[in-house]
């Protein structure tokens, strides 16, 4: 693609950045081929070919992004399918999130998209807080229908019943059963901590009985996707800064363990996010390489199968942080089948559940029409459970199918003499 960025302009790195991105692009559409969103509205300014255009225009005219480039782009998933798909390696993950960045920078939205935006900043990433809210919501759900439509869909995914706190998510380290064969440190979360507890409870239990000392770090809490994907770079960025300084200090470190894919994508990216920061870019890359999704690093040890009786036919739902965002395919479907499981998997299993961070809050129409029809399509398979490694799919999936959905931490927990999982009780 050609770009007619000034000399000027080419002096920002960001623009830099964007008009090496934007130059490997060679029009050839296949991304709308997998585009969740073009596939849903036929609109070629909902495919990732049309926003990288809307997307130059904006950077080249350097001006205050346009009504319509603001709803084309807050309309991305992020899902990063059209990545998997390009044969040209254009990075559309950075070019995106940059965009997302000028467009909070410099565009006023209305009042009340803007507010419910902070709200959403504020409430998501602190888990008191979002657990409180919960429980609020879960008193007014007879009154929604008198709220407006952004608050009806919010207070309707509300769960009837609300999670305390688990006495794993503080800090504090969990020592290995019998010789400490790795050191590492749980990224613990902060949505998932309210809405599955039962994931890092299943987590510390599989890797400690396998060897593993595991540490819940003091200070270290939401990784920043939240934020980053709303283009609060700054927040987010100093989220990146707490972590990092929390798990650097933690002596002979392995690894740092993500069971939520979504979350690891984005700690797999601190190296990029701080790398024009000097004081932090060479520690982000070092956290960066130590962070390994929990079935990576499962795949690379030894577990120890149990035969905990008749196991479920469990269909594998590959989040797109998992496939598209950190490429990991059949990781997890391998160590399903050594535990014993028969694993299907569903027709279009690249295209996203709709959930994607606050997605399925902000486009609650585009996100419905993914999530009935990912929830749809896992329910063909004919399996009787579903088996995911993020928290947002659990949960958007759940909302729109009858089957039960639970963490594939949770299912190899089970196999390896752990309880059986409070879904399929």
């Amino acid at each position: 693609m050609q770009t007619q960025f000034t000399i000027t302009q080419l002096q920002d790195p960001q623009i830099q950045e964007a008009d090496e991105i934007l130059r490997r692009c060679v029009h050839c559409g296949l991304c709308t081929a997998t585009c969740p969103t073009y596939i849903i509205r036929g609109d070629e300014l909902d495919s990732p070919r049309g926003r990288i255009y809307l997307i130059k225009e904006m950077l080249e005219k350097d001006e205050e992004p346009s009504t319509k480039i603001t709803k084309h782009i807050d309309r991305c998933l992020s899902c990063l399918s059209c990545m998997t798909t390009c044969p040209s390696g254009v990075d559309y993950m950075h070019l995106v999130d940059l965009a997302r960045e000028r467009i909070e920078e410099r565009t006023t939205r209305p009042a009340f998209d803007h507010g419910f935006r902070i709200l959403l900043s504020i409430i998501l990433p602190r888990p008191w807080l979002f657990r409180l809210c919960l429980l609020g919501a879960s008193m007014i759900k007879p009154f929604r229908g008198l709220l407006p439509k952004t608050l009806t869909n919010m207070i309707t995914m509300a769960p009837d019943s609300v999670y305390g706190a688990s006495p794993v998510d503080t800090p504090q380290s969990f020592p290995a059963h019998g010789p400490a064969l790795k050191r590492v440190a749980l990224m613990n979360g902060c949505a998932q901590q309210v809405l599955g507890p039962e994931i890092n409870e299943a987590t510390i239990r599989l890797l400690t009985r396998h060897g593993c000392e595991v540490i819940v770090a003091e200070h270290s809490g939401c990784c920043g996707a939240l934020e980053h994907h709303m283009g609060k770079s700054d927040p987010a960025r100093k989220r990146a800064k707490q972590n990092i300084a929390a798990w650097s200090s933690i002596e002979n470190l392995d690894a740092v363990v993500v069971n939520a894919s979504g979350c690891g994508t984005t700690l797999k990216d601190y190296g990029h996010m701080l790398r024009d920061d000097p004081e932090w870019a060479a520690q982000a890359r070092t956290i960066s390489s130590l962070c390994k999704d929990i079935s990576e690093l499962l795949t690379d040890m030894d577990l120890s199968f149990s035969d905990p009786g008749s196991l479920p036919t469990v269909a594998y739902h590959s989040a797109c942080s998992m496939q598209h965002g950190q490429k990991l395919g059949s990781g997890p479907i391998s160590l399903l089948e050594k535990a014993g499981f028969t694993v299907v998997t569903p027709q279009e299993s690249h295209l996203c559940c709709g959930s994607a961070g606050t997605y399925n809050l902000t486009q609650p129409e585009l996100a419905g029409e993914l999530g009935k029809r990912k929830a749809d399509n896992l329910r063909s398979t004919g399996a009787s459970v579903i088996a995911a490694g993020n928290i947002g799919c659990q949960v958007q999936i759940e909302q729109h199918g009858n089957l039960p959905v639970v963490h594939t931490v949770e299912l190899l927990d089970w196999a390896t003499g752990g309880p059986k999982p409070s879904k399929l009780a």
